[in-house]
């Protein structure tokens, strides 16, 4: 198998720049549009894997997870966020965290998770290849965007902000799915399965219910849920 490291190393790099977009971005717009770009990064990583894998005459089954990620990551997701943000108004909700601070604490985070990772890979999945790049760097990458994604959702008081954080958890789930086993079909068949976009449209589509009732996606405003 041969990869194409230079290309997989910055592709990765592009993923933690938008997650960042993504997560502290005030205006949900671009937090969607951040997302559906860091989507289409996701899809170009999974095809750089598929390239590297594939044989002459036995194409990598990874191919069929970039066309069904395309769908669902690139364009189905993208497209309900943005449905949705046009329902309930395009600017965040105030969050927990102030603006600066928040740059400041997800600066931090990518700089910690990112050295600990990297220099701790053997520790986390005890494999020769893991050791090796592009799959070192890919799997800090991928536990870095986590820890954005979850610091995201904590961090966060507007509904629809809380679930581009779990949309970026989904991507680094898979991120560090496909650096662990790239070449194995089970890798594709258990990254297929494990898309949430249906997840993803149920909880928007609860959100919405939910701004058409109380008026906000505000979680810490929702009170009256209360049985």
């Amino acid at each position: 198998m041969h990869y194409n490291v230079e290309l997989i190393t910055k592709l990765s790099v592009m993923m933690v720049i938008t997650s960042v977009l993504a997560a502290e971005s005030r205006n949900l717009r671009y937090s969607a549009i951040s997302y559906a770009i860091q989507a289409l990064l996701l899809c170009s990583l999974f095809a750089a894997f598929a390239a590297g894998s594939s044989t002459a005459g036995h194409p990598s089954s990874l191919w069929w997870w970039v066309v069904v990620a395309l769908i669902t990551k690139a364009i189905l997701t993208p497209h309900f966020l943005w449905q949705y943000i046009n329902r309930t108004g395009q600017t965040e909700g105030k969050a927990i965290i102030g603006f600066g601070p928040s740059v400041v604490i997800a600066g931090l985070l990518i700089a910690i998770f990112y050295k600990l990772t990297h220099s701790n890979v053997a520790l986390l999945s005890p494999t020769p290849d893991t050791m090796l790049e592009p799959f070192r760097t890919n799997l800090a990458v991928a536990f870095t965007i986590f820890a954005l994604g979850l610091y995201t959702i904590l961090s966060r008081r507007d509904a629809i902000k809380m679930v581009v954080g779990l949309c970026l958890l989904e991507n680094a789930v898979h991120l560090s799915l496909v650096s662990l086993a790239p070449g194995l079909r089970e890798t594709a068949l258990v990254g297929i399965a494990t898309e949430v976009v249906v997840t993803i449209y149920l909880l928007l589509y609860i959100i919405g219910g939910i701004r058409e009732r109380f008026g906000s996606t505000d979680t810490f405003q929702l009170s009256e849920l209360h049985w």
